[in-house]
């Protein structure tokens, strides 16, 4: 058993870059494209992730320690550290139930097709270790693997049903037509949308509107999306007190985000069309016209100025909140750079508006302060169970990105009643 989780997690070590262009040359031969054709649209997709990739650690390796300059001036003492997604994935893999989830998740995502119950077909199996969370967060307070299995199924319908959902703005909206998102992180900020539905029909505040276009018409040549990363990444850096050396240095990798991401993103697209396309053709020879969507990372969102916008605000008013919410004990820091990630769905649902997306994403980061507190004594219990150093001076651990999870903290409650 211990031989096939390690062959299973040096093929996750891998990384998006290599197993996404592989499953998308695997399914390009599976719709019947000729295996030249296949294999350049995976290599495509591959080269495009890579890029995306390198634009996101651009924006982690700056905002991260932008983030923690911010908590050291407030001086925040919380007793939770949030280890962020990177420690929070280590965790899930190290445990017992890991070697069953992704050929489980594989099986289930065919299932649902072949029932119609999905129209997602998730290739982007590097994500599950968020499912794999799931499993061992329900198995630490059972003790039992079915229990554990149970969930992580439970918790990956849920994220194929809103991939599925979504879809439809992720086409419109995003301009990425044929790919839903179904990354667990991202999923669990879906309800979002209905709030920003609500924010859309309040008297005063639906007037309230600052989508990229909206600001470029009334700055002209300085409401460019380059132009806001460069302005709000140097305000991150003022607020975290850098050097004018430093904030300016910040300030030009946050525009430099604003504009490569977009790029990477088209690069995607160019090797994801011909694959979308035979899979139609492919289904509709087979199943008559039907629908398909690809299910990719939510990092193909983040090509959208309004997402990177939103969620350079949301960092510092994370940072606040932590500190004003009555009963918050979470220290915000590993998961501050995936902010990103978390509101795509609801910049979405929103249109792009900023300020609507501000508040909404306000509400639901408060509401993931408090889950994330929650779940933070059994976290930590799994975290030791594995071996996990914990971060000196820690006596407990959380994250935004799983510990507080909706959807995760649902499921975990749930499974909670009879444990």
């Amino acid at each position: 058993m211990q031989g096939f989780v390690d062959v299973i997690q040096g093929f996750l070590d891998l990384g998006a870059t290599v197993i996404l262009p592989v499953a998308i040359f695997l399914l390009g031969l599976l719709f019947g494209q000729k295996p030249g054709k296949a294999f350049r649209s995976g290599l495509t997709i591959g080269v495009a992730f890579v890029g995306i990739f390198l634009v996101v650690d651009l924006l982690v390796n700056n905002l991260g320690p932008a983030a923690q300059g911010m908590v050291d001036r407030l001086g925040v003492e919380l007793n939770v550290i949030d280890v962020g997604w990177p420690a929070t994935s280590s965790i899930a893999w190290a445990s017992v139930v890991a070697a069953f989830i992704i050929p489980l998740g594989l099986v289930v995502n065919v299932v649902m097709l072949v029932t119609k119950t999905t129209k997602t077909m998730n290739v982007d199996i590097w994500n599950y270790w968020h499912y794999t969370f799931m499993a061992a967060l329900v198995y630490a307070i059972s003790g039992s693997i079915i229990q554990g299995l149970i969930a992580a199924v439970l918790f990956q319908i849920v994220c194929l049903k809103v991939a599925d959902w979504t879809a439809p703005m992720v086409s419109d909206f995003y301009e990425l037509p044929g790919v839903s998102i179904a990354t667990g992180s991202t999923i669990s900020y879906a309800p979002g949308i209905f709030l920003v539905r609500l924010l859309q029909k309040t008297p005063i505040i639906k007037k309230w509107d600052a989508d990229p276009d909206t600001i470029q018409k009334r700055f002209g040549i300085f409401g460019e999306s380059i132009f806001i990363g460069l302005f709000l990444g140097a305000a991150i850096g003022l607020l975290a007190g850098y050097s004018a050396g430093e904030v300016i240095e910040i300030g030009m990798a946050m525009a430099a985000v604003m504009v490569l991401m977009p790029r990477m993103v088209k690069i995607l697209m160019e090797g994801l069309m011909p694959v979308s396309e035979s899979a139609r053709e492919w289904l509709s020879k087979r199943f008559g016209e039907r629908e398909i969507y690809i299910g990719l990372d939510a990092a193909v969102l983040l090509g959208h100025p309004a997402v990177i916008s939103t969620a350079l605000i949301l960092v510092p008013i994370t940072v606040v909140l932590a500190v004003i919410l009555p009963g918050n004990a979470l220290l915000p820091f590993g998961d501050l750079a995936t902010i990103p990630f978390i509101v795509a769905f609801i910049v979405g649902g929103a249109r792009g508006n900023i300020v609507h997306s501000v508040i909404v994403g306000t509400v639901m980061i408060a509401l993931s302060l408090y889950m994330a507190t929650d779940v933070a004594p059994i976290f930590t219990e799994m975290a030791i169970n594995t071996d996990f150093n914990m971060p000196e001076g820690s006596t407990k651990i959380s994250s935004i990105d799983q510990g507080g999870n909706l959807v995760n903290w649902i499921i975990y409650k749930l499974f909670s009643l009879f444990n």
